[in-house]
């Protein structure tokens, strides 16, 4: 409990003495998103990300940052099973590889976090409104084109149950529109710390282990429906090689949705 309690105490100390960090990279964003990504994020992964990790107790190991290729903006795929993923994202990818979240609407009404996340130059994708989220999608596909990496966690939503999800279909659509690359991300251990036994923070190791990237340059139909297939099963494979059990879903039963 005294671990949760610090925990939030900083959270609290961050959003009060950093928002006139926060409030004038808003206006830098008007001016470039690049500079206030490039500013934002140091100081977010210094100030915000691993204080707040390391005072949960988290001791983070990551495999494969040699993976990730050099001067191209990719899209970052992973399983999601915490509100600690972004953090543990963020701290596994190089600070020199600007790369933005793709999150849920609802955040966006969160004050002070998803300005932090305008920042960013983050996404919130409303799933309910086809004609929003389309918007979103067409959004962080010029930015890829610009140089911006994203990172989308394809399930959708938090896996509390074993293994990982089937992956929403089109939820890769940033690949297949820019043909950037598809770099598959497994994260392990991250709901230990929070999801597991909430409200309270626990110790715990997480793991974040970064694939080999999925070219998708001049897919077929075919391989572009199939790609968010493939991903997840590299994902699933990396998962497996590590000792982390994932079944695969029950199909529903006949005549059920």
């Amino acid at each position: 409990m005294i671990r949760t309690i610090l925990v939030v105490f900083y959270i609290f100390l961050v959003a009060v003495f950093a928002l006139p960090m926060c409030l004038l990279l808003l206006l830098i964003r008007l001016i470039s998103k690049k500079a206030a990504s490039k500013i934002g994020q140091p100081f977010a992964d210094y100030v915000a990300f691993w204080p707040i990790f390391l005072l949960s107790g988290g001791r983070l190991k990551v495999e494969g940052r040699e993976n990730i290729p050099k001067g191209t903006a990719v899209l970052f795929a992973g399983n999601h099973r915490s509100m600690y993923d972004i953090l543990a994202g963020y701290m596994a990818i190089p600070m020199l590889h600007s790369t933005s979240f793709i999150s849920k609407y609802e955040i966006r009404n969160v004050p002070i976090l998803s300005w932090w996340m305008r920042v960013l130059n983050c996404k919130f994708l409303n799933r309910k409104d086809p004609k929003e989220g389309l918007k979103t999608i067409q959004s962080a596909i010029a930015d890829v084109k610009e140089g911006f990496s994203m990172f989308i966690m394809p399930e959708g939503t938090r896996n509390h149950g074993e293994g990982v999800m089937p992956f929403k279909a089109g939820s890769l659509k940033i690949a297949e529109r820019t043909g950037c690359p598809v770099v598959p991300v497994a994260m392990i251990g991250t709901d230990n710390l929070l999801e597991k036994q909430y409200p309270k923070i626990r110790a715990s190791r997480v793991t974040v282990i970064i694939g080999e990237p999925i070219p998708t340059a001049d897919l077929t139909r075919e391989e572009k429906v199939a790609l968010p297939g493939v991903v997840r099963e590299r994902i699933v494979g990396m998962l497996t090689s590590h000792g982390f059990p994932c079944p695969e879903p029950e199909a529903p039963a006949e005549g059920n949705e």
